[in-house]
């Protein structure tokens, strides 16, 4: 659809030169293409409003005079101010549907970023709790991301950083060294990082009632830097409950990493460097000992909240920024990028803006490469999750919620006999109102997340789209089994449910290139929207088996080619696809 819209533009350019030769070329303004609100009114519309000063004529007269002298593979029309152009549909047709088949898979991709080297960071859990539903919006963007740059043609690197030390660590330590009395997950029957995540919530109902928990805590993580070797022991052996059960978490919703780091083993790093920047006199030592840097930026000219940003602690240990500026250094050392992009929550926006500025100070020139991928926050309609409150939405535990109301709906549709296994199909069924629900907003927005409404088989959901799915396929095993003895052919498909069915499958490898440079998921998850409400009114209206045999095969190739779109579709969304529903 692009080649044929970018011909139409250069024919309608040519044209209008040739209305008014005593104009150089670069005097008549280029041409704008249209789509028109109706099917009836053509595929492609081009508006005359910009040439009618320029001409001395009305609209409608120039683009009369441009329908008349235009001439292309299809029929060109004058509809007032519009010169309206409708495509040679069988062509397209048959030049749409052959592209797909030999695709299949790969329909969809290009090349568009090939070349392209693109980190992505996303996830970042902290070993003090599961993953919660926070995350679960993390995982899902960072996923679809990075499968829709790699569909543009980059090499992308998917790299995860987990959050192992620092004093929110230490307090998950500190209150099992309390109250823990040396159990373990087994020993609790629970989940390791479920386990580990109730001794961070222990700590903040403690601290609630001894003001010296805070200043116990980071003597904790002083000693923790210090090497001191029993703390290292118990903080060894709690990352590795929380690690073990987060990476349960992972592979449940289909999320994985081609490197993990661990900011224990950059933070020194991140150390080293803000002791280089202070020798260079980057950076400077503050009076009480903290190692500091001046930003240029305030919000007033009186303010001083934002003129300087702490390194180092007085003590010596570091922050979150300390160890995110060794792992950066470290990460381009072992994979050079051309792009390193942070998925990570709009309340970092300030945090990133100082990361990439101080990295630039420290002479790292890819620093301008850096990219934050800013979204906003999911909450429930209840409000705003705490995890050092315990209202935080644990992961594990809503998967399983959806997975059990998918099955309650399943049951209650009685088709339990229709499914290649009940829990299994509840689970992907799950994952997809899961997936679908988070990637349908703009990543930008703030989001309220319902999960009543996810798991809807109807409307704009995912189990829509699987079911869409799914009853393509039925249909396509039942065809197979009494095939219309006749082959595809274009003409056939006269329809306008046809025709909208086919521009929306030529569609999208436009769509996946777009979403992929703008690295917003929305945009394919509303065309699939749109692609299953079109098959449906398709299916309604056009009888596909029961038709004549030529009509027949050539609606089934169509159907096709829907599949393969949605697949591919959900494959990017990371969506599971379902046979049977």
């Amino acid at each position: 659809m692009n080649h044929l819209e970018d011909a139409w533009q250069a024919r309608v350019q040519a044209v209008l030169r040739t209305l008014q030769p005593s104009l150089s070329p670069d005097q008549i303004p280029p041409v704008v293409a249209e789509r028109p609100p109706r099917p009836d009114m053509g595929d492609l519309a081009f508006p005359m409003f910009t040439y009618a000063k320029l001409f001395r004529q009305s609209p409608p007269l120039i683009a009369k005079a441009v329908a008349d002298k235009l001439v292309g593979p299809g029929r060109v029309v004058a509809l007032g101010p519009y010169v309206n152009v409708h495509y040679a549909r069988s062509e397209v047709i048959q030049e749409v549907l052959d592209s797909v088949r030999h695709s299949e898979r790969a329909y969809g991709t290009s090349q568009r970023l090939a070349g392209q080297r693109i980190m992505l960071e996303f996830s970042s859990p902290n070993t003090n709790k599961p993953l919660h539903l926070g995350h679960l919006r993390n995982n899902t963007l960072g996923e679809a991301v990075s499968r829709l740059l790699k569909a543009a043609g980059a090499e992308v690197r998917k790299v995860n950083l987990v959050n192992d030390r620092g004093v929110h660590i230490c307090k998950s330590m500190l209150a099992y060294q309390k109250f823990g009395q040396g159990s373990t997950p087994e020993q609790a029957g629970q989940k390791s990082d479920h386990f580990v995540g109730d001794f961070y919530v222990k700590f903040a109902q403690w601290a609630a009632s001894d003001d010296t928990a805070e200043a116990q805590a980071q003597e904790l993580l002083r000693l923790w830097e210090a090497q001191d070797p029993a703390t290292r022991e118990l903080w060894a052996t709690m990352n590795r409950w929380a690690v073990e059960g987060i990476l349960k978490t992972y592979e449940r919703t289909g999320i994985h990493f081609d490197a993990i780091y661990y900011e224990s083993q950059t933070y020194q790093l991140g150390k080293e460097e803000i002791a280089r920047g202070l020798e260079k006199g980057v950076f400077s030592r503050r009076a009480d000992g903290a190692v500091v840097v001046d930003l240029p930026w305030k919000n007033s000219p009186d303010d001083e909240t934002n003129a300087q940003k702490v390194l180092l602690r007085a003590d010596g240990t570091s922050i979150y920024l300390t160890q995110d500026i060794g792992t950066a250094i470290s990460r381009h050392k072992d994979w050079p990028f051309d792009q390193l992009i942070y998925v990570v929550a709009n309340e970092q926006d300030y945090h990133f803006k100082v990361l990439f500025y101080v990295l630039g100070l420290l002479g790292q020139t890819w620093a301008q490469n850096l990219f934050h991928l800013s979204y906003g926050m999911v909450n429930l309609p209840e409000g705003r999750m705490k995890s050092r409150e315990g209202t935080v939405v644990d992961a594990d535990n809503l998967i399983t919620e959806l997975r059990d109301g998918a099955i309650g709906e399943i049951q209650a549709k009685g088709r339990e006999e229709d499914v290649d296994g009940l829990e299994a199909t509840a689970e992907a069924i799950a994952l997809g109102a899961l997936h679908y629900y988070l990637l349908q907003a703009t990543p930008t927005k703030d989001m309220i997340f319902h999960p009543e409404e996810s798991l809807s088989f109807n409307g704009n959901t995912g189990p829509y789209l699987q079911y869409t799915g799914a009853r393509l396929s039925s249909m396509l095993r039942k065809a197979q089994e009494n095939p219309p003895r006749a082959e595809f052919r274009a003409e056939c498909l006269t329809a306008d449910e046809e025709w909208e069915l086919v521009k929306l499958v030529a569609d999208f490898p436009q769509v996946v290139e777009r979403a992929a440079l703008a690295k917003d998921p929305s945009s394919v998850a509303a065309f699939l929207y749109d692609v299953a409400k079109a098959f449906s009114r398709f299916y309604h209206d056009c009888p596909i088996l029961t038709a004549e045999a030529e009509i027949s095969a050539s609606r089934l190739a169509l159907s096709e080619a829907v599949l393969t779109v949605l697949k591919n579709g959900f494959e990017l969304l990371n969506i599971p696809f379902l046979r049977s529903m």
